[in-house]
């Protein structure tokens, strides 16, 4: 059934300037038309957002937090149909994907809108009264990403209207049914131009990035992606949060249980086909357990069962476009002819779909492109050690530096290891856990300030000093 999304400018549904098509990556077939937008529209929208800020910006923080929940509560309402379409356009399977980015995103909406901005008061003497207050900053612009476009929807919109901002949001052309959808529920509850919603292609990016409207862009996606962001917002100076792309490694100590941690790793590994920006994607084990653990993981991959979203069987879905599913591809065999050992999978079906099986790779080192590079995929390379300090070095030699693990059954030296990698979180025993209390940010080029908790929503909130003589 072709789900009927619309775009919303100002309160209402927006005309569209056309139509394009919307790939289900299990068939690799066309299943939706989704409505497009053009420049003028973009225009539109912006401005429909800096009429609504004022009153949005004044309204009591608690009035705004109350309209958020029913927003949750509208979605919470709609489960089923939201998760059946996310399955869909992104290929995740409805009963253990699909259905958990939902109700994570239910999650993570609920705790957001609990957050309230403080007020710190420096001094208060004789001579005077110096406190640091949080303001909204006008109006931000959200672009999202194919892998979970609901959940990084809510992580991006939730808190800019906490923080008494208005939005335009433009969520990937891969996977824009279910972002649509969800700000149309925004809209029969927020007040108009609150919440605007764009799609399509044609320039739209560019021009969000560079419009002098927008006061502050979050995105996440590719760090190319990300620098050509900050180069166009860069002509009025807008605020910036970009969680770009990671090639997070894992470090396994010599003492790690390997029954105990093989189960965790796999999960982190593969959760969404290994289609996560923070999901381990290079496993640096100690020559001593190395061939155990990569056994274990390797007979994991050939029991797990990978088939389309609407099959209640289904463990993993397919890569969710054919362009990543290329990359991907291109890495396994790019490794395979430099000599890598495939333990399980390391070949594609010939079936319809993007399905590439759950992979691990072993025989590969730093300089190899499968290590290198950030695979966004379901292919694990596992890289033997011997040296501690070595590894740690080889870890950290890399541009990206979104997230980093350690694995030990010594927690102490764990933890005192964790903090030496450049990473922004670093994991102790467990890797890509996240929670809308805790901050997450990359460090060097995996991104720019941070999202969640109280640190994420002053990333949308200007600070103003008070500053009271007596």
């Amino acid at each position: 059934m072709q789900p009927n999304v619309k775009l919303y400018i100002d309160g209402k549904p927006a005309a569209a300037r056309g139509m394009f098509e919307v790939v289900n990556p299990a068939t690799a077939e066309p299943f939706a038309q989704c409505p497009s937008a053009d420049l003028q529209m973009l225009d539109t929208a912006v401005a429909a957002a800096r009429k609504a800020f004022p009153a949005w910006a004044a309204k009591d923080i608690e009035d705004r937090a109350t309209l958020v929940e029913q927003i949750g509560d509208a979605l919470e309402a709609r489960k089923e149909e939201f998760t059946k379409l996310l399955s869909s356009e992104q290929g995740k399977p409805v009963h253990s994907g699909a259905v958990g980015e939902i109700m994570g995103a239910l999650a993570w909406l609920r705790a957001t809108a609990k957050l309230r901005p403080a007020v710190d008061v420096i001094k208060d003497d004789d001579v005077s009264y110096v406190e640091v207050r949080r303001k909204p900053l006008g109006v931000v612009a959200s672009i999202t990403p194919w892998n979970h476009p609901v959940m990084i929807a809510i992580w991006h919109v939730i808190p800019a209207l906490i923080a008494g901002n208005t939005v335009v949001i433009k969520p990937s052309s891969m996977t824009p049914l279910t972002t649509l959808l969800l700000a149309e529920l925004a809209n029969e509850i927020l007040p108009a131009g609150v919440v605007n919603s764009v799609a399509g292609e044609g320039g739209l990016g560019q021009a969000i990035s560079s419009h002098p409207g927008i006061d502050k862009i979050v995105f996440t996606g590719s760090t190319p992606t990300g620098r050509h962001i900050m180069e166009s917002a860069a002509a009025n100076l807008k605020r910036l949060t970009l969680e770009l792309g990671g090639n997070d490694a894992a470090i396994v100590l010599a003492d790690a249980d390997v029954d105990a941690i093989a189960p965790k790793i796999f999960a982190k590994t593969f959760g969404n086909s290994g289609q996560t920006c923070a999901a381990l994607k290079r496993l640096y084990v100690h020559d001593s357990i190395h061939d155990a653990l990569a056994d274990r993981l390797a007979q994991m991959a050939k029991d797990a069962k990978m088939g389309p979203g609407d099959n209640p069987e289904s463990q993993y879905g397919p890569i969710q476009n054919k362009s990543q599913f290329d990359f991907v591809v291109e890495l396994a065999d790019d490794a395979r002819s430099q000599g890598a050992q495939f333990l399980a999978g390391g070949k594609a079906d010939d079936g319809a779909g993007y399905f590439y099986p759950l992979t691990v790779v072993t025989q590969v080192t730093d300089g190899m492109r499968l290590v290198d590079e950030e695979q966004f995929g379901p292919i694990l390379p596992i890289i033997r050690y011997h040296d501690v300090e070595d590894v740690l070095a080889r870890a950290n030699d890399n541009p990206n530096g979104l997230g980093g693990s350690i694995w030990s059954s010594d927690i102490d030296t764990a933890t005192a290891l964790a903090a030496r990698m450049e990473t922004g979180t670093a994991w102790v025993n467990d890797h890509a856990t996240i929670s809308p209390d805790a901050p997450f940010g990359g460090a060097k080029q995996s991104g720019i300030g941070v999202e969640f908790g109280h640190y994420g929503l002053e990333e949308y909130m200007q600070l103003q000093t008070i500053r009271i003589a007596k």
